[in-house]
């Protein structure tokens, strides 16, 4: 797949360890790669602490004393998610958004990991991201990184229908667990009436005219970073950025409204929120664009019919992603139960975003 991202001149170095930090002993590998990030550190007085958020990879913050106030945060990747996942490509966009002020410092990679810097705040949760004041600042932040012009002159494409390709080869066809086999072939479509929905996705979303941008792509609650005290937030986890339609990022992240462990999708955004919601965004993007930040009621319109139908495209893509997840992952998690509830809410969704037109 075609890789637009370019990386700017002066963007620092980052040194790659050549050490695979075992999942059975993460302490032990981390202390080995606090020996060269952190080297007067002792040992002893590390304190590391997991964090169980991720339902991709494993999370582990590292730090001395009770303060906190230097976290080295180590991620060890998923099993098989480099079938999932273009770490290069997850790599370049890290230290692109960090040159922009958009990213936390990345200390390393290692062979199946990175370490990085902890952005000091909270983890949001479905309750927060419709505070007016809160989704004002998220809007604002998606709205400077799409704004990243990071590649080098080439009209930048989507990859998203690669990606979903890619995934759709990737899916199983059985699983040896009977009762899981039995609820795989019961409540999840055929690979023809998944690919027949692929086709029908690509023809119509490609045509909204939305523009192709550099995206986060996995803007879920828990990947938002909101310090209070300072009064702005960040975003983390960049493993599924990469240029994609402007639309897709933000329907996306109005799935994720839904929260993932207990998904409800009574809690998807209404048109007023939306609406509120994508006037900030607008207003934020043409300031960073260096036009006008003045909106109209048609502009508005136009992106809210873009991002409520590329909303599909982000469901039927984690339902893909969800269906790898269920035959590969070691996390706990129902990845099968997830890949049917965002498959079913594609169908239940279709008809009527797609009855919304844009207007004249």
């Amino acid at each position: 797949m075609a890789n637009y991202i370019h990386l700017p001149s002066g963007c620092p170095h980052v040194p790659k360890i050549d050490f695979t930090v075992s999942d059975s002993d993460y302490r032990e590998g981390a202390l080995r790669l606090l020996k060269e990030l952190r080297p007067h550190w002792k040992p002893e007085e590390v304190t590391t602490q997991v964090f169980t958020d991720g339902i991709t990879n494993k999370l582990i913050g590292c730090y001395t004393g009770d303060a906190m106030e230097d976290v080295v945060l180590v991620r060890i990747y998923g099993n098989k998610t480099e079938l999932l996942v273009d770490r290069e490509e997850e790599l370049k966009s890290f230290r692109v958004l960090r040159s922009h002020g958009c990213a936390p410092q990345l200390y390393c990679t290692f062979n199946n990991g990175l370490c990085y810097e902890f952005m000091q705040g909270e983890a949001l949760d479905p309750e927060h991201v419709c505070n007016p004041t809160i989704s004002r600042l998220i809007a604002r932040q998606l709205a400077k990184i799409h704004a990243i012009h990071a590649h080098n002159g080439w009209i930048p494409k989507s990859n998203l229908w690669a990606k979903m390709r890619k995934y759709f080869s990737l899916i199983p066809t059985e699983f040896q667990e009977e009762a899981v086999n039995a609820r795989f072939r019961r409540d999840v479509p055929s690979p023809e009436v998944l690919e027949g929905e692929m086709s029908w996705m690509k023809e119509v979303l490609s045509n909204l005219q939305s523009p192709v941008v550099l995206c986060h792509n996995d803007l879920l609650c828990k990947n938002i970073i909101y310090n209070e005290k300072q009064g702005d937030l960040q975003f983390i986890d960049y493993e599924y950025s990469g240029y994609n339609y402007q639309a897709y990022d933000i329907g996306n992240h109005f799935n994720e409204f839904a929260g993932v462990n207990e998904v409800d999708y009574s809690l998807y955004p209404g048109r007023e929120l939306q609406f509120q919601w994508l006037r900030s965004y607008l207003e934020a993007y043409k300031e960073h664009k260096g036009f006008s930040p003045e909106v109209t009621e048609k502009e508005v319109e136009v992106l809210y019919v873009q991002v409520n139908q590329f909303a599909l495209a982000s469901h039927f893509f984690w339902g893909l992603w969800a269906l790898i997840q269920a035959k590969y992952s070691k996390i706990d998690f129902d990845f099968l139960g997830y890949a049917i509830v965002r498959l079913n809410q594609y169908f239940k969704m279709k008809a009527e975003v797609t009855a919304l037109t844009l207007p004249k």
